[in-house]
């Protein structure tokens, strides 16, 4: 037995108002007054002082400020790395993401790419990424999606959407504020919330389950519930328990893997644009008959929070449409074995699959 040897996050901090550390935890990282910090901020905040104000900049540090309106891509990620070249006398000391996901897996994604030739798609699949990363930190303005914890940087490409999954993506430093995802809208906090506790009904109820992803899965899990099905508790306990949910999510697949969601999901993503937790939400919700239990608990957090779906998304699709989301799902073998075993080509059939995309 070959058992895998993986990397985590070397350093964290948690804790209320621990963004205002991140200029003496990156300092003492600057390699030289020519290999500045990239910060790659989410442009929601580019007119909020109360974040930008508390980042220290100085000789070449540069802020760039990225929409996370799309999922982020493999070009995106080269014109960034390129840009970065472009602008800067020396490699920069180091790549700090603030944001979401998706500013978490482009801040993964530039720092190997920075370090590795040619372009980000060659690395899009297990184990492809030859040298280390350069420095990288994350802080997440928002809860669920596990990227600040996990080894893969999930991006959309000219042929599929998959993750650069390697060993040398995990962040080195993480700062887990959870002050800063008190502005986070509803809908998004439940969507993305519900990424995480997607995350561990896949990762509990898989054939790769084993006690490592069990204890971090069920740890959770018993968190998503306690923060979206309890009344009594307060909006600082809610967002803490989230953070470490969503770290705890990440972890839990760390040495198990995602499911018919995720898998589904891609495929949406990949065709129409979705972004991943809404598209986490519109798959599970018709996928009773994999997870019994875990979409009947996620119909009632849907309904204590007033959270409607859309609907239709799939309804006017041509044939041709239908396929390439179909091959993108398919494609995801590891978490189809996951979900349903080995035989599971037996159960997901392209037939299969489009009748469950017609529903959505």
């Amino acid at each position: 037995m070959n058992y895998r040897n993986f990397p985590m996050v070397p350093r964290v901090v948690f804790g209320r108002g621990s963004f205002s550390q991140l200029n003496d935890i990156i300092t003492p990282k600057r390699k030289s007054i020519n290999a500045p910090f990239i910060f790659l901020v989410d442009d929601v905040f580019r007119n909020n002082t109360w974040l930008t104000s508390r980042i220290a900049l100085a000789y070449d540090d540069r802020v760039m400020f990225i929409s996370a309106d799309q999922e982020p891509t493999t070009s995106q990620v080269d014109d960034l790395v390129e840009s970065i070249i472009l602008s800067t006398k020396e490699r920069p000391s180091g790549i700090i993401g603030i944001g979401g996901g998706t500013l978490l897996d482009l801040a993964k994604a530039v720092s190997i790419m920075l370090t590795n030739k040619g372009e980000a798609k060659d690395y899009q699949g297990w184990d492809l990424v030859k040298n280390p990363a350069i420095y990288h930190v994350a802080v997440p303005t928002i809860s669920g999606t596990g990227a600040e914890v996990s080894r893969t940087t999930v991006l959309t490409g000219p042929e599929r959407k998959l993750g650069i999954n390697s060993d040398y993506t995990p962040f080195d430093q993480v700062i887990l504020d959870s002050e800063l995802t008190k502005d986070v809208p509803t809908n998004q906090w439940f969507y993305t919330g519900m990424d995480c506790y997607i995350h561990c009904v896949e990762s509990l109820t898989g054939t790769y389950l084993n006690a490592f992803s069990q204890s971090y899965g069920e740890m959770a899990l018993q968190l998503c519930e306690e923060i979206f099905l309890t009344d009594n508790l307060s909006k600082v306990d809610a967002q803490e328990k989230l953070m470490m949910a969503s770290w705890h999510g990440g972890m839990s697949i760390a040495y198990s893997q995602v499911g018919v969601a995720h898998a589904m999901s891609y495929g949406l993503s990949y065709l129409l644009g979705t972004k991943h937790g809404i598209g986490n939400c519109i798959v599970f919700n018709h996928l009773e008959e994999f997870y019994p239990e875990g979409v009947k608990t996620f119909k009632a957090m849907k309904k204590k929070h007033n959270i409607l779906l859309p609907e239709g998304i799939c309804a006017n699709l041509s044939d041709k449409e239908f396929d390439i989301m179909i091959n993108v799902s398919l494609s995801l073998e590891p978490l189809w074995e996951n979900a349903l075993g080995k035989h599971w080509k037996k159960t997901i059939t392209p037939k299969k699959l489009r009748s469950l995309y017609e529903k959505m």
